[in-house]
């Protein structure tokens, strides 16, 4: 039988031949290619897949925005200027002024930087028990309160109305956003539910709103992810003598004690308190200066309605929007003092070994320090941040 190479070569499939100079550096390159596509599906199977951006947090702020300006208004900077940061809500209660003059400021304000899509929600007019006759007694029998905000401000209470007055022709114009038809309560219980456990709440007023909640909701506190407030200052009675007496005043605590034992005693996930250290940075004319090399309308708005005081609240919203901030901190059992005397409204604080746990108190991470630079700067960028559309979100 006639043997043929190439025949059989054909038959079995592996035929060669001699490669030519053109072909060796293709054969060369397809083998890279294919090399480097196992490689890169190697790297991506040991991997996984690419991580995901970060959610961003869900924030409500509590608060009686006293306005035009000042630290009540200023307090939503550090949560609508962060990117991390999703608001879903203000909502409003008397203490510093009355609620529908606060509630009028707030929005105003938010025309004015084009955030009108921020939902308001109207609150409490009045505390749980606490009254305009109530603290009229109190003074004459205790001594004089330094601020008592709606009240008569850092002036006498005896011309003070029992119940609300009209609201007022406001100095930066009227608000053309109106608030939403949920009351501040209902409001607060709503999204908590909507989103459990995922909602801070801040607050840096009396906290009305919240007990109102809470009696209405056992559930609500737990349900949200945490509480940061602006209160619970401690070693007034000394401060008073060696400080500023206004800034040792503990108002948002003293306006309505029975709210903040409410409050205090819920079963939230996890309780920081902003008290002694939001004294120790101001809001002064040459930081103000800084603002307002910018020219915006919110640093105008700033400019404009300057009030020569400690940055109480809007360190309280920083630190919810970076907890970061905080360089120190001591954990301890707080209550609030509702027994009618003169320490009516104060902050208690017990160590393990003398807490009284059977009345309900929790423990709470009490701020003593926080990154002051960092927190002036960061302030600094958001004030005279640009409104960006990306911000903003639909109502809940």
């Amino acid at each position: 039988m006639f043997f043929c190479p190439l025949r059989r070569a054909m038959r079995l499939g592996t035929t060669r031949r001699e490669s030519t100079p053109r072909e060796v550096p293709r054969r060369a390159f397809r083998r890279a290619l294919g090399a480097g596509v196992l490689g890169l599906l190697a790297a991506w199977l040991t991997a996984g897949p690419p991580a995901r951006a970060a959610a961003p947090q869900l924030v409500i702020e509590d608060n009686d925005f006293l306005g035009p300006g000042g630290s009540d208004q200023q307090s939503i900077i550090p949560l609508l200027f962060n990117p991390a940061v999703r608001v879903l809500g203000f909502t409003v209660v008397t203490g510093d002024g009355w609620e529908n003059q606060e509630s009028a400021h707030l929005r105003r304000f938010l025309d004015i930087i084009g955030r009108g899509d921020v939902p308001v929600a109207d609150g409490a007019v009045y505390p749980l028990i606490n009254s305009v006759p109530m603290m009229r007694l109190r003074e004459q029998q205790y001594g004089v309160i330094p601020w008592k905000g709606a009240w008569g401000g850092i002036g006498s209470i005896d011309g003070t109305p029992a119940t609300q007055p009209p609201l007022p022709d406001l100095k930066e114009g009227a608000p053309a956003q109106r608030p939403i038809d949920d009351s501040a309560a209902l409001f607060l219980i709503r999204q908590v539910h909507n989103h459990p456990h995922q909602v801070t709440i801040v607050a840096a007023g009396p906290l009305t709103n919240l007990a109102l909640a809470i009696r209405i909701d056992p559930t609500f506190a737990a349900t949200a992810k945490q509480l940061v407030f602006m209160g619970g200052l401690l070693d007034t009675s000394m401060k008073s003598l060696t400080g500023n007496v206004d800034f040792a005043s503990d108002f948002n605590m003293i306006f309505d004690p029975e709210a903040a034992h409410i409050t205090l005693t819920a079963p939230w996930p996890s309780i920081t308190v902003v008290g002694n250290v939001s004294n120790d940075l101001m809001m002064t004319r040459d930081y103000l200066k800084r603002i307002t090399q910018k020219k915006t309308k919110m640093t105008d708005y700033i400019g404009t309605y300057y009030d020569p005081l400690p940055m109480w609240d809007e360190l309280a919203t920083a630190i919810a929007a970076d907890p970061g901030l905080i360089t120190s901190s001591i954990d301890a059992y707080m209550d609030i003092d509702i027994s009618k005397g003169p320490q009516y409204g104060h902050a208690v604080v017990w160590p393990d070994a003398t807490a009284p746990r059977a009345m309900g108190v929790r423990k709470v991470r009490i701020v003593q320090s926080v990154d002051a630079g960092r927190f002036l700067a960061t302030f600094l960028h958001e004030a005279q941040s640009d409104i960006h559309p990306s911000h903003a979100f639909p109502r809940p």
